[in-house]
């Protein structure tokens, strides 16, 4: 008897521990991933030795090839007990959404549609369970701290505006069609594997040039915008654990704690010995080694949105409560092993 697993997005940070956790309860898991003419494949190039792991072509854009993609693992694992499905795949850089609201919309708002459609059109409603990716940037313009699964959404940026679509197609197609399918509502998450143009894999990448000597100084954004930061290992089980609820239902994951893109730069250069202070303001202000007075932070406008979060704080004991959910990795452990990685500049993700 056969647990299946399809994630979309495999390529991704999230997907890479989803897939890890998965294979190691014994499911067959299959990836998504986009062709593309590099290969981008090195989050999960590890896994490909399980036997258990594949990977195909495909994009959630386009609904004929979900629905082949769906089929064949069905006719693969007649037997399956479980089919689990995990929407991961999104455009999801918030400040490139404003660059690229129309491809945003497309990928993770019609995306999420079908994939729903997918499991409507092949009568998966009663075997199959759905998880949608959604975020916290849904709360944007935030009403209400901290937030939680209540809290009215305010979405500051085109990748929150079509993850709100998402959020509430996913709910639609729950009541209408009797579909397992569940948002996780998930505050900040890294780690290690994130994308090397968020704000949090940026600033350890750049301490690790600084202490090998081939860059001087980086540039940083809003200093002041304060999140929610987890590690991405421990939200992937909180993905797991909403689909093995007998009812589906939409739950926000987040440490509770809050912390300034400032202090994460800091605790970051702390962790190789060096204590920031800070001089100017605004544009002007700029981040010194204390001992040494040398100039390793700077602030641009060029990595300021148009409308800006300045705060996200989740409130997660429905999920605590309900799934039994708690993050185990701390705040000071997730800085400490992203910047050792990188320091290291090594390229191995496991």
């Amino acid at each position: 008897m056969s647990h299946l697993a399809l994630i979309s997005g495999a390529t991704g940070q999230d997907a890479s521990y989803l897939a890890e956790f998965l294979l190691d309860k014994g499911y067959f898991v299959y990836g998504i991933i986009r062709r593309t003419s590099l290969i981008n494949t090195k989050r999960i190039d590890h896994l490909y030795k399980n036997k258990q792991f594949k990977t195909m072509y495909g994009d959630v854009t386009d609904l004929s090839n979900i629905l082949c993609i769906m089929k064949t693992m069905i006719k693969d694992h007649q037997d399956y007990t479980k089919f689990e499905i995990y929407n991961l795949a999104a455009q999801s850089h918030v400040k490139v959404s404003f660059d690229e609201p129309i491809y945003t919309a497309h990928v993770d708002g019609l995306g999420t549609i079908n994939m729903l459609e997918a499991i409507r059109t092949l009568n998966l409603e009663q075997s199959a369970r759905f998880y949608q990716a959604s975020t916290s940037e849904l709360y944007g313009k935030v009403q209400e701290v901290p937030q939680k699964e209540t809290t009215p959404f305010y979405p500051r940026s085109p990748y929150g505006v079509a993850k709100l679509y998402g959020f509430w197609i996913v709910k639609n197609y729950r009541e209408a069609y009797d579909i397992h399918a569940s948002n996780g509502i998930l505050f900040n998450h890294t780690g290690p594997r994130r994308g090397e143009t968020f704000i949090t894999r940026k600033v350890t990448i750049a301490i690790g040039k600084i202490m090998r000597g081939e860059e001087e100084c980086f540039n940083i954004g809003n200093l002041d915008a304060k999140r929610d930061w987890g590690h991405a290992k421990d939200y992937v089980e909180g993905m797991w654990l909403m689909l093995q609820q007998e009812k589906p239902d939409d739950y926000v994951l987040a440490t509770g704690k809050c912390h300034s893109v400032r202090e994460f730069i800091e605790k970051s250069f702390r962790e190789v010995n060096i204590d920031l202070i800070w001089e100017g303001q605004g544009i002007n202000e700029i981040g010194r080694d204390k001992m040494t007075g040398k100039i390793f932070v700077r602030v641009s406008e060029k990595y300021f949105r148009p409308t800006e979060v300045d705060l996200l704080i989740g409130d997660a004991s429905k999920a605590k409560n309900i799934l039994g959910w708690i993050p185990q990795i701390t705040f000071e452990e997730l800085i400490k092993e992203m910047v050792q990685h990188d320091l290291n500049n090594t390229e191995q993700y496991y």
